[in-house]
């Protein structure tokens, strides 16, 4: 069979592999998702606290940190549109 074929060689990628690896790249190396990722949290804890503090009704308190999501969000994906 050797005969016939050639060996692979280990280091030459198919195609579908690099459109693969190209589209993980991709998502996982978007700094806007990372960004967005790391500051949602801070920026959760601290609406929940001056919600607290301000005395706000549980509704009010769970539509903004909605809103917060859905901004962090499309601030994220924003990026792929650049």
């Amino acid at each position: 069979m050797s005969s016939i074929y050639h060996p692979l060689d280990l280091n030459d990628q198919l195609p579908r592999e690099l459109m693969l690896d190209g589209r993980r790249k991709r998502l996982i190396d978007s700094t806007r998702f990372q960004l967005a990722a790391v500051l949602y949290l801070p920026v959760l804890m601290l609406a929940f606290v001056v919600m607290g503090s301000v005395g706000a009704s549980g509704l009010v308190t769970d539509g903004v940190c909605g809103l917060l999501l859905v901004g962090f969000s499309i601030y994220a994906v924003s990026s792929k549109f650049r």
